[in-house]
């Protein structure tokens, strides 16, 4: 890392997060805490002024050649810059044509055309690749709820990437094979981990500044002239990987192929690679039922298929807690108290929110395998699935 780059990273670790976390506490002292207009105005324009400075250093260096952490790091970097400045109001796509910061968005377009992913910071920045320096992790404010949920979050997430790790496994070995048993217990348990992670987030995690001290750094903003949505943090290959490998959503359903597209810049190059591959393996469902008719009785068939429908369930149960814990909570509930002229910059996925929770429910609906005839869902291929298992094992019983 340059000495401009580093100077840049300690400066989004120190006064950054300060004059974030002043304005934070002065937006929430007020009766309106959605009102971030005319108020730190010194602060906002201190921000601004700071942040400029290592930027315009850094594009004048142009490509110093160290490599994707680098390179990583400093998108990151001017992409939360961007973010704040955004969350304070002194740039708005709304009211812009194009972005006002011009060397901000020439740095970040240069560094995420070089890198392969869109030119703003990504859920990687802030989770599974935040470097922590001398125990603390990036983030935009020193605010307990900001390190919960940057904490939780990551947490959640390396739980599901272990899970889509040990599928993956099974794809190699069959899912015939008798050491299934395995990886289907790994992914188990992380997907166990994962659901009580979860649950310490809501629980501990305070609505209110969620809502208004969190949540806004992670709407749009433009780079250039092109809008960018929101980091969200389904923006790794983990979660996709599992939607595909257990065989709930499809690639080639179009519905869920456009979510694909739409997200395949946000991710990590590497977990855009991994994406890719995983699309060209038929999934875990598809081979049990093409297994069933023949094989159901056998003590094999029955093994497997017992675990896969446990991890089944246990990724449909996290797919129901994200959506009634977390968007319900957290974003739509609070959501409903806001001004009509504020609801437009409440989502950081860009459309409004009623737009968003019908998508958001078509997802968790498609994870739950939930019986709908508006969507395609696997209802009824995994109800044939359970009812072979179940039979199965009747005849067992009684046998004995």
């Amino acid at each position: 890392m340059s000495r401009k780059a580093e100077a840049f990273d300690h400066w989004i670790r120190t006064s950054f997060v300060e004059m974030n976390t002043e304005l934070e506490n002065l937006y929430f002292a007020q009766e309106d805490r959605a009102q971030v207009i005319g108020l730190g105005d010194p602060i906002k324009a201190a921000l601004r002024d700071e942040g400029h400075v290592h930027v315009a250093a850094l594009l004048a260096e142009g490509n110093t050649g160290d490599g994707f952490e680098s390179a990583f790091g400093v998108l990151g970097n001017v992409g939360m810059y961007l973010g704040a400045l955004r969350r304070h109001e002194l740039t708005n796509p709304a009211r812009e044509e194009r972005s006002p910061f011009t060397e901000a968005s020439s740095l970040a377009l240069h560094v995420g055309a070089s890198l392969g992913m869109a030119p703003r910071f990504s859920t990687g920045h802030l989770a599974t690749h935040n470097r922590a320096v001398a125990g603390v992790r990036k983030s935009f404010t020193s605010l307990r709820d900001e390190f919960l949920f940057i904490d939780e979050n990551t947490r959640g997430i390396l739980c599901l990437q272990r899970a889509a790790d040990a599928l993956t496994s099974i794809v190699h070995l069959g899912v015939s094979s008798p050491v299934a048993d395995v990886p289907f217990a790994a992914a188990k348990q992380a997907l166990e981990e994962c659901l009580q992670i979860n649950r310490r987030l809501f629980e501990q995690l305070d609505v209110e500044r969620f809502f208004y001290s969190v949540r806004p750094y992670y709407k749009p903003y433009r780079v250039g002239r092109q809008e960018y949505r929101g980091a969200n943090a389904g923006d790794f290959s983990g979660i996709n990987e599992l939607d595909l490998l257990l065989g709930l959503c499809r690639a080639n359903d179009p519905y869920y192929a456009q979510l694909l597209v739409d997200k395949m810049l946000f991710m990590l190059p590497q977990d855009q690679a991994r994406l890719r591959e995983c699309m060209t393996h038929t999934s875990l469902l598809d081979e049990l039922l093409t297994l069933m008719d023949e094989y159901a009785h056998t003590d094999w068939f029955q093994q497997n298929a017992s675990a896969y429908l446990e991890v089944c369930d246990l990724f449909g149960e996290i797919a129901r807690q994200h959506h009634d814990g977390l968007v319900k909570r957290f974003i739509e509930v609070p959501a409903a108290r806001l001004k009509e002229s504020q609801l437009r910059d409440v989502t950081a996925s860009g459309p409004p929110l009623p737009v968003l929770l019908r998508a958001l429910e078509i997802l968790r609906d498609m994870r739950t395998a939930a019986d709908r005839r508006d969507i395609h869902t696997r209802h009824h291929d995994l109800a044939k699935l359970r009812s072979a298992v179940r039979s199965a094992d009747r005849s067992r019983r009684a046998c004995v």
